[in-house]
């Protein structure tokens, strides 16, 4: 299983356009083939600073929706109301307490 972690800082005043984009995709997202799991996080210091939290399948099943016309239309309406560069991590569990 691969778990992947997108940290993205907003313009303030563009919280609730990125909300409104991320509520309307999400189901469509958890939807696509190999995505077990998506939930959205705030930073509780920074309320502009938000993180995606998925896990996928496989590396293949994350390509596979990067690659897709879902991704390329959510991507393009998100990336115009960042105030900083996007981080994104791919890990794999290594233990469970």
């Amino acid at each position: 299983m691969l778990i992947r972690i997108v940290r993205m800082t907003f313009r303030p005043e563009e919280i609730d356009n990125f909300l409104v984009i991320f509520n309307n995709s999400k189901h469509l997202i958890k939807a696509s083939e190999g995505c077990f799991h998506l939930e959205l996080l705030r930073d509780k210091d920074a309320p502009n600073v938000m993180m995606t939290y998925s896990y996928w399948q496989s590396e293949t099943h994350l390509n596979a929706y990067r690659d897709s016309e879902l991704f390329k239309n959510t991507w393009a309406a998100t990336k115009v109301l960042f105030a900083e560069k996007p981080l994104a991590f791919s890990s794999e569990r290594m233990d469970v307490v």
